[in-house]
């Protein structure tokens, strides 16, 4: 039975040679080519080396029978301190974050019970086959370190930050722009470029609660280490209501960050479920980035984002859990709810244009497009082992890859070409 291991493989070669059925992302358009049956190669350096079609005399065994091997999933929007708090029902967006979420950040200000919670968090990811993440830690600086510790330790990738709050929020949670920034520098001097897998992000949590002091210390702080912003954007009604008031001179609510210096190409911007055309206009011309939370805006009844608003554009678009809002740390449950949001918003998606959002998509919307979420010579072998029926039409295995509510956890996972879990594949490593 497959287990998940305390780490990375400790092999003296990462190179080997898997053999199976491969979904082989395009690297921009949402198409995935299927290889019924295909080797790759993996280098000594934990990237791709070569993709082919096995030969029909081909010695090597199926790697892992019963499964595909695609791009581990790409998580583009989850917090780490609701890890405990999933499917709590506390109301909508505002009232949710007041009863269950800001209570149980508070005690993230003990060192060891946010270890306790990285851990956790981490096996949850790697179990539903997510190798990359962009992740909100809470507002203190310590456990924000240890989230970084255990991904280090565990092998995932991901881009992190320290959530940045300086009102609205109890006191407990609240850090003044001078001290947060101050954290985000030594956070960023220790970790941002690790081991070539993590980096840091800066994250002001929303509009809301954060002083147009911060919000302007974290416009330039992104812009002088040249790192990249996640924020939330346009999620709930009452939101947009609140920070028109708090923000009487900004045109609207993307407007607020605008003006604060944080729209740009390397701009995420969590739910966008209410945005107006201009503002899915101007996110456009600024380059910026979506994450797509359909899982959460229907357990907080946000509303469903429009996909095609931002596809039409040509904005880059992710999927993400948004944990514990959402429901699952499992992107293929995303999947499935994507696929009701757009049927709901009148515009279908396919299952194979949303599992190309969860790998290659997330990819590029986290600025990873030449690294990862291709099956393809150079890139790294970030790959997700996923059982899967045999079934011949392409729509068939995406539907079932999709919409599967009971499928099992990933068989096997890897970064970088380093095994986090399951068991080595059948075959002899490359000599």
């Amino acid at each position: 039975m497959s287990t998940i291991t305390d780490g990375p493989a400790k092999t003296p070669s990462r190179a080997r040679v898997l053999r199976g059925r491969l979904l082989c992302p395009d690297p921009r358009q949402a198409k995935i080519e299927r290889i019924a049956d295909g080797l790759l190669t993996i280098g000594e350096d934990g990237r791709i080396a070569s993709i082919a079609p096995a030969p029909e005399d081909c010695p090597l065994p199926q790697s892992y029978p019963g499964a595909v091997i695609l791009p581990g999933f790409v998580d583009a929007h989850v917090h780490f301190p609701q890890t405990r708090v999933i499917g709590s029902a506390s109301g909508p967006l505002l009232r949710w974050l007041e009863r269950t979420v800001f209570p149980e950040e508070q005690r993230f200000n003990n060192v060891r019970y946010a270890a306790a919670v990285a851990w956790e968090f981490c096996e949850a990811l790697i179990r539903q086959g997510t190798t990359c993440a962009a992740i909100y830690a809470s507002s203190h600086e310590a456990a924000t370190d240890v989230l970084f510790q255990e991904l280090s330790r565990c092998g995932l990738r991901a881009l992190v930050g320290m959530t940045l709050m300086d009102r609205g929020a109890p006191p407990g949670l609240l850090v003044g722009a001078d001290e947060a920034i101050a954290g985000c520098e030594r956070l960023i001097a220790r970790w941002h470029g690790h081991d070539g897998r993590l980096g840091f992000c800066v994250t002001p949590r929303f509009a809301l609660s954060c002083t147009p002091e911060l919000l302007r210390a974290a416009g330039r702080l992104a812009e002088a280490h040249g790192l990249h912003v996640q924020t939330h954007l346009s999620e709930n009604t009452d939101e947009l209501r609140h920070t028109a008031a708090a923000f009487p001179s900004a045109r609207d609510y993307l407007g607020v960050y605008e003006s604060h210096g944080l729209s740009g190409p390397r701009s995420l911007f969590a739910h966008c479920v209410h945005l107006s055309d201009g503002e899915w206009d101007r996110l456009a011309a600024a380059g910026g980035a979506v994450a797509h939370c359909p899982d959460s805006n229907f357990f907080l009844g946000s509303g469903c984002m429009r996909l095609r608003a931002a596809t039409g554009r040509n904005i880059r678009v992710g999927l993400g859990t948004d944990v514990g809002a959402g429901r699952s740390f499992s992107l293929r449950q995303v999947v499935a709810s994507a696929y009701d949001a757009s049927l709901i918003a009148g515009a279908p998606a396919t299952a194979e244009e949303l599992l190309w959002l969860a790998t290659r998509g997330g990819a590029c919307a986290l600025g990873m497009a030449a690294e990862l979420g291709c099956l393809q010579a150079g890139y790294s072998a970030d790959l997700a082992v996923i059982d899967a029926p045999e079934i011949a039409a392409a729509d068939g295995l995406f539907d079932a890859l999709a919409f599967r509510r009971d499928a099992a956890p990933a068989r096997a996972v890897f970064v970088r070409g380093a095994l986090l879990r399951g068991a080595v594949a059948a075959g002899p490593e490359v000599v």
